[in-house]
């Protein structure tokens, strides 16, 4: 297939198919093997997954064991990825990664060897096993931080320029990414989100820490003044752009993944607040995060108009399902 032109989009989604996912049993690699299975009835899906404290099995309990694999297996190791790996495979979707910026801040370590090493092991995997497809799912973070207007977004262009020893990473990452292409003629895609928010996120990020808090009465700890702005897409919304990206997207290219949805910390905090009838006087203001980006804020227009894909929950629903969600835990 030529650079530029689209991917093969007529599959038939009732023939047998094999997925390999990494990272499966995390937040949102759960969500995106309920999402696969659903769309492919007839696939396979090989969940790869280090299970290390963001993923848990649980994440997984209602997934259909007759479709569903489950690998426990780093992706740093080449023996074991490949042993797991079929051949053949049709994608290679790499949700693994390190991705909490207060660890990469205090330890740059894993976060190199896993979002930069560990994806470099699965491309080379991934043409050894004639992989149809490797999509990375990355961060708008490799794009920075932006300015305070309301007029400024990330796009595609927008230049790399990373902040923090993750957002270099997942950066580094990208770079290897668009090495295999270009080097070897690996199909692959990149994907780029925001913020996500919904069900089984583990309690270290905003959202849930803040619901966990808010429900026991204890303190919320905002950082510094709680202006610095995000972008929040609920994960469903997510995971169904990446099967998108994987089914539509133009090979070699990167797709802004975003819901029109940025907000300032404060508001959010304020908003799960409110939601619980919990009083704004338990936001604790804390020390402000070394090197804190101050605003993200993606244009999805690229994604919306050459794969007919939009975000489908908006933010007061599906924090309201969020909020109910780890409520009933």
């Amino acid at each position: 297939m030529k650079a530029g032109t689209r991917h093969a989009s007529t599959r038939n989604k009732n023939t047998m198919k094999s997925f390999f996912v990494t990272g499966g049993a995390g937040f949102i690699g759960s969500e995106f093997v309920r999402v696969l299975l659903k769309a492919y009835p007839e696939a396979r899906v090989v969940n790869y997954d280090a299970l290390t404290y963001a993923g848990s099995l649980a994440n997984l309990a209602d997934v259909d064991p007759e479709r569903h694999t489950f690998v426990r297996g780093d992706i740093r190791d080449k023996a074991a990825v490949l042993a797991a790996m079929p051949e053949g495979v049709d994608a290679v979707f790499n949700f693994a990664a390190e991705s909490h910026v207060d660890r990469s801040i205090a330890s740059a370590d894993d976060f190199v060897t896993t979002n930069v090493v560990g994806t470099q092991v699965l491309l080379d995997c991934a043409r050894e096993k004639r992989a149809g497809r490797f999509v990375q799912i990355s961060t708008d973070e490799v794009m920075g931080t932006l300015p305070e207007s309301d007029d400024a977004f990330f796009t595609e262009d927008s230049p790399l320029a990373p902040n923090s020893p993750y957002a270099a990473s997942k950066a580094a990452a990208e770079h290897f990414v668009r090495a295999a292409r270009e080097t070897f003629g690996l199909d692959t895609v990149i994907t780029r989100c925001g913020n996500n928010y919904g069900y089984r996120q583990f309690p270290e990020k905003l959202i849930p820490l803040m619901i966990s808090n808010a429900l026991n009465d204890e303190p919320l700890p905002l950082y510094g003044d709680g202006l610095n702005v995000r972008d929040w897409i609920f994960v469903t919304d997510h995971c169904e752009a990446v099967l998108r990206v994987y089914e539509e997207g133009r090979p070699g290219e990167a797709y802004n993944i975003g819901a029109r949805n940025p907000l300032k910390n404060i508001d959010v905090v304020e908003s799960i607040l409110d939601h619980l009838g919990k009083p704004h006087s338990l936001i604790k203001p804390v020390e402000d995060r070394l090197g804190h980006d101050r605003r993200y804020a993606i244009d999805p227009a690229k994604i919306e108009t050459e794969l007919g894909w939009k975000a489908r929950i908006g933010w007061e629903e599906g924090l309201a399902r969020t909020i109910e969600w780890y409520r009933s835990r």
